[in-house]
């Protein structure tokens, strides 16, 4: 029996394993980087052990550490979870060479597949070798690992070989594997879905699959919406997707956990790989099927038998991943204080986070996975949106206003979503919706306790006005101190209405009659940075700072991060056009190209290979005022 399990992961999937073992009766140990030294699996476990530094690369990837890490703490097993080295046959071999049992597949099972060029060779299927205008668009993808790193969409002939570099950088940094290859690519402009198979197998010769996920929810081919069972398949699909599932594992004699992806087009599938690990969206098969796979990973790996048929499936599970990221301004990951999360009950919570935890740049944005389970489709739908309406998410810029209209998009509800989903509707899925009556329960909040009355105790009180950015742009506040408590100033914008009423006020909570409705707004503020309900503010100062004003064509860092590469030449007084790539950004183990704002002259350059940038930073100018002869600026 296990006694130990070290968890060689961090983050959701550290603290997830760890629940599921506290509950077994197994102590565990978490590993942590310097970055992560307060991390909640880091604090939350039995014991924590340091690999020092903060990359990837000298830390979560080191399987030499983790090894010795669990060898220091007294662990007996080892559990990968998934990401980092969770596929890497050789770390696994390590393990078991250290006389550690390994919650996971044999590594020549992950040798086979966990490299997507083998899987696809040992089910039949080769990949591109020669790539040619008729064979586009393709997919330049990762051998090694997923969640998206290392994927590109190559639609014109020209740009492969850049993308071939970028992608081997990518995986290169996210798995410490830079190999790539060229597939078809079979996405959203073909209608496709992305659809998988959990498989359960143990080893006395078992193997369950354990119904079907619908994934087909993706931003740069990183799943955000997952949901089991996949809606609107056949009975004839969903069995022949089964049975390649299975055979799949036989074929490499799999144990444990593991997930058969698929890309479904019509009535047909057509094989992608084999994740040899547990998925971040594990917890929707846990729902339908009253299972929880990371005890089934334990029991089998003590070598206990599956007992029988695998159970029947109940109702549906919905799951959205909580990303700190901005979707308006391509996915651009946020960093951060994240000072309040709190999710209504009815939904299962699955974070690595909690109140006044930092969100940093070093590793994936993902904040949380929420997941709603009911009897039906539309009614687990419901429930998911609902509580991700509710929620109460203080910090960063999050896609949880994205995840809401994604679930009630028309498509969505009826099923007919596929991977092109976003590339269709983002722009109307971003639309800034800001409530407009958010700037005056702002400043009501903010005004609660304040003395009502001056010197001038027999004058009427003058309006006060506070004003706030809100969706990038300024709103003002009116109200006044009246006799009888805080009052909306008729003379306001839309929140000072005639027709409003203050009801209650008070620091946290602002109630207000609107044309005969009350309406609640919960309240935080954080310095400068205010949130009600689920809008974003931050209140700006009584007068402005005119000193703060950037030169035209500034191009500043969307996000903290790392300068890694900068075009070929580039230099002060090299002329742009609008659109080109100038340099590229490392940040959360993703690739951020940083293009010209305008068509002009490049003249200024602060970025340099190497550099550290915070959010916010200037990179560079391009001045379209001194386009080129013959150009005309963008705008």
């Amino acid at each position: 029996m296990i006694s130990t399990v070290l968890v060689a992961n961090r983050g959701e999937i550290a603290c997830r394993i760890a629940r599921t073992c506290g509950e077994l009766g197994i102590r565990t140990v978490t590993v942590h980087s310097d970055a992560d030294a307060n991390a909640l699996h880091a604090r939350g476990a039995d014991e924590s052990v340091r690999l020092p530094g903060a990359a990837p690369a000298d830390t979560y990837l080191r399987g030499d550490l983790l090894v010795k890490a669990a060898l220091a703490a007294g662990a007996d097993a080892v559990h990968p979870g998934y990401g980092f080295l969770s596929e890497n046959a050789d770390f696994a071999r390590a393990v078991q060479d250290a006389g550690l049992v390994w919650i996971g597949p044999p590594p020549e099972a992950i040798e086979a597949m966990a490299s997507k060029t083998r899987a696809k060779e040992l089910m039949g299927i080769a990949p591109l070798r020669e790539v040619t205008e008729a064979d586009l668009p393709v997919l330049v993808k990762a051998a090694a690992g997923g969640g998206g790193r290392g994927m590109r969409v190559v639609r014109e002939l020209a740009d492969l070989d850049a993308e071939l570099a970028a992608a081997r950088a990518e995986a290169a940094s996210a798995f410490g594997d830079g190999e790539v290859f060229v597939e078809p690519y079979l996405g959203g402009d073909a209608g496709g879905r992305h659809v998988e198979v959990q498989v359960l197998a143990d080893t006395h010769g078992t193997v369950w699959a354990l119904g079907t996920r619908d994934c087909s929810l993706q931003r740069r081919h990183q799943k955000v919406i997952e949901e089991s069972p996949a809606p609107g398949l056949t009975a004839e699909l969903t069995a022949e997707l089964h049975a390649l599932a299975v055979r799949a594992a036989r074929a490499v004699g799999y144990t444990g956990a593991g997930t058969v992806e698929f890309l479904v087009a019509g009535d047909r599938a057509h094989f992608l790989e084999m994740n040899t690990r547990l998925q971040v969206e594990h917890p929707v098969t846990e729902a339908v099927f009253g299972l929880d796979l990371v005890a089934e990973q334990i029991r089998v790996a003590e070598g206990h038998r599956l007992d029988g048929d695998p159970p029947p499936a109940r109702g549906h599970a919905v799951e959205a991943r909580l990303y700190a990221e901005d979707p308006a301004h391509d996915w651009a990951p946020q960093t951060g204080r994240l000072h309040r999360l709190a999710v209504p009950g009815g939904v299962r919570l699955d974070t690595g986070f909690t109140d006044g935890d930092d969100i940093g740049v070093h590793y994936d944005p993902m904040i949380a996975k929420v997941v709603a389970h009911a009897p039906t489709r539309a009614e687990a739908v419901r429930k998911l949106a609902s509580a991700l309406e509710r929620a109460a998410i203080h910090g960063p810029v999050t896609n949880r206003d994205l995840l809401v209209r994604s679930l009630r998009h028309p498509e969505f509800a009826e099923g007919r979503m596929d991977t092109g989903f976003y590339a269709r509707h983002l722009p109307a899925l971003t639309e800034p919706a800001p409530d407009p009556y958010a700037p005056l329960a702002a400043a009501l909040a903010d005004a609660h306790g304040r003395s009502r009355f001056g010197g001038w105790r027999n004058l009427p009180s003058q309006p006060q006005v506070k004003r706030y950015a809100m969706a990038g742009e300024e709103h003002e506040a009116r109200y006044r101190h009246t006799r009888d408590g805080l009052a909306a100033d008729t003379a306001g914008e839309a929140g000072g209405a005639g027709g409003v009423q203050v009801v209650h006020a008070e620091a946290g909570l602002v109630v207000l009659d609107v044309d005969g409705v009350r309406r609640r707004f919960e309240v935080g503020r954080y310095g400068d940075r205010v949130w009600v309900n689920g809008t974003a503010l931050t209140a700006l100062p009584r007068f402005p700072d005119p000193t703060a004003q950037l030169a035209p064509g500034s191009l500043l860092a969307p996000m903290p991060g790392t300068v890694v590469r900068v075009a070929d030449g580039l230099a002060a007084g090299a002329s742009v056009q609008a659109g080109e790539p100038l340099l590229w950004l490392e940040a959360m183990k993703m690739q951020h190209r940083i293009s010209a704002p305008v068509t002009g002259t490049l003249t200024a350059l602060h970025a340099t290979e190497g550099q550290q940038v915070e959010v916010g930073a200037l990179l560079a100018v391009v001045d379209p005022a001194r386009a080129p002869a013959g150009d005309t600026p963008s705008t």
